[in-house]
């Protein structure tokens, strides 16, 4: 009964044209019934204790720390037997339709999810999307969660790295002050002006000749759902770049760039857009020194680290 009752949901899903609704983005309305139906693998990438709690019914537990790499440089993309074991036991195959949730709590935390599905559709997945609020979207449209772990069947699916959307770091160095590339820096502005910076790099500033492009301009002021298509086409026009040229974003880490990734290739369809994943941590880790822009001088970092200590234990105004 309960079989004839999922298969007559599948059928009224794909009636109503959700199936063709599954995009890169999907709204709470748009998922329910394909989430009822069985038709999607709900992934959860926030952490464990957070996924004991509630959670979308059905969805299955991989939280962001999984997709990522060491402490010490945790844009770098985790080695492939890893990955491999990660998505076989979420049961992922390159048929199935993935859907990644995240909390829902600001820009920052969509790029949990970005980041996510980049990975995913670099190892070959090629129907992808993500819930655009997150769960926080979910619950607030009035749809159930649970607390009930949730398990999918293991796959055997061996996948393929396929870099056709990442920029290594050589490839990156190349692109420096060669005409045609563009290198966006999506970080905050205080970040890419070498005021602060990641507690891992080595060193503050920026890529030389990159344009800062915030990932939170794609946002509404506090939200955690992207802006709709037109809005987000007049953010990406702003940057004044000619149609089909190649773009690489990047950020300290690789994550606030999956959201400029994939608002720009996912969203947008852009095409030749690729994430530089090591970012500004791997780029300032060279063993040997590499070109940077806007990198203070001695004084001025001794005076930006006095005030960054002073902001974190005194409360006092950002650098």
């Amino acid at each position: 009964m309960r079989s004839a009752l999922r298969f007559l949901l599948l059928c009224l899903a794909l009636a109503s044209g959700a199936a063709q609704a599954a995009g890169p983005l999907l709204t709470p309305a748009e998922l329910q019934p394909l989430a009822a139906a069985g038709a999607v693998r709900l992934i959860d990438v926030r952490e464990g204790p957070a996924y004991a709690l509630q959670h979308l019914p059905g969805a299955v537990s991989a939280p962001y720390g999984r997709w990522r790499g060491p402490d010490t440089s945790p844009g770098q993309v985790p080695p492939l037997a890893e990955l491999t074991a990660l998505v076989q036991e979420l049961g992922l195959t390159p048929d199935t339709h993935a859907v990644v949730v995240y909390t829902g709590i600001d820009a920052t935390d969509f790029g949990n999810a970005a980041r996510t599905y980049w990975t995913l559709k670099s190892l070959g997945m090629a129907r992808l999307s993500i819930l655009n609020g997150g769960l926080a979207a979910w619950r607030d449209a009035g749809l159930p969660v649970s607390s009930a772990p949730a398990a999918a069947p293991r796959s055997a699916w061996q996948p393929r790295f396929d870099p056709r959307w990442m920029a290594t770091r050589d490839e990156v160095k190349a692109a420096i002050g060669q005409p045609g590339t563009l290198l966006i820096d999506a970080r905050p502005p205080p970040y890419f002006q070498g005021r602060i910076a990641h507690d891992a790099a080595r060193a503050r500033g920026t890529l030389p000749g990159a344009v800062s492009v915030d990932s939170e301009l794609f946002f509404e002021l506090g939200s955690a759902a992207l802006l709709d298509k037109a809005s987000l086409a007049a953010e990406a026009d702003a940057l004044d770049a000619p149609p089909g040229a190649p773009v690489v974003a990047f950020c300290n880490t690789g994550h606030w760039s999956a959201t400029d990734w994939f608002v720009l290739s996912e969203v947008l369809g852009r095409p030749g857009v690729r994430m530089y994943p090591g970012s500004m941590v791997e780029w300032t880790q060279s063993p040997a020194p590499l070109p940077m822009a806007n990198e203070p001088g001695r004084w001025r970092q001794l005076r930006y680290m006095a005030l960054g200590w002073a902001h974190r234990n005194l409360g006092t105004k950002a650098p």
